[in-house]
């Protein structure tokens, strides 16, 4: 099964680099690695500090830090691969692509900022002004990265996953996701905390689609080709 995933990746980015020049590969490239900088900045400067959690994968990053101690450049593509495996088995090889990329770089700014002194003011007395700074850089570094058409974790993978099995709006399965990890994450952070965690959600989700669309018009996700799609 890697071997065929592998080859189908390697068959999709051979086409689009015959269709796209260097500089735009290295334009996507550097949009992802930015967006992935933003978003890990955020996650480890701002919730792992604060104790206030994300829905989705982003949460069960959080989650898996918290109960067994995984280092989040190490919980982030284990949690990827689980709902890529389950993305390639529903949907196919061909949504892979800039997400393998975005994944590796996500890992590797993870592990940078585990590595550097808190670079944010410590914002626990103040969780409210926490939860907005932490939707704001998720929104944006998600935003930044899904703009490319690629996912800032395995959420993409499971919400289309989930759309696809039960034919349920793609909004309802993303909501889906985030509250289901916020229930889980209600065994180590309080009632008073899951209710900023909502707050970043309710921030971050609109402030993705103002990125994504941000200069350009909507594309329907059914006609963007394999992922591919111009930045």
């Amino acid at each position: 099964m890697f071997s065929r995933v592998m080859r189908t990746a390697q068959r999709k980015l051979q086409e689009f680099r015959a269709t796209a020049s260097p500089r735009e590969l290295l334009r996507r490239l550097a949009i992802i690695a930015l967006g992935c900088a933003i978003l890990t900045f955020g996650m480890h400067n701002i919730h792992q500090v604060v104790g206030i959690t994300e829905g989705g994968v982003l949460g069960g990053i959080l989650l898996l830090n918290h109960w067994f101690g995984i280092d989040a450049s190490i919980a982030s593509p284990l949690l990827d691969a689980v709902c890529y495996i389950l993305g390639f088995f529903v949907l196919g090889a061909g949504f892979l692509g800039w997400s393998a990329v975005a994944s590796v770089l996500l890992s590797l700014f993870y592990a940078l900022w585990e590595h550097l002194p808190h670079l944010f003011p410590d914002l626990s007395a103040y969780p409210l002004l926490a939860a907005i700074a932490g939707g704001i850089f998720i929104g944006v570094g998600a935003g930044l990265v899904v703009r490319c058409n690629a996912s800032a974790g395995g959420d993409d993978a499971l919400a289309l996953s989930i759309h696809k099995l039960t034919g349920l709006k793609l909004a309802r399965c993303y909501l889906f996701s985030d509250l289901s990890v916020l229930l889980l994450s209600l065994s180590y952070i309080p009632v008073t905390k899951i209710a900023f965690s909502l707050v970043t959600v309710f921030i971050s989700s609109p402030l993705i689609d103002f990125v994504v669309g941000l200069g350009r018009d909507e594309t329907p996700v059914d006609e963007e080709e394999d992922g591919f799609a111009p930045a």
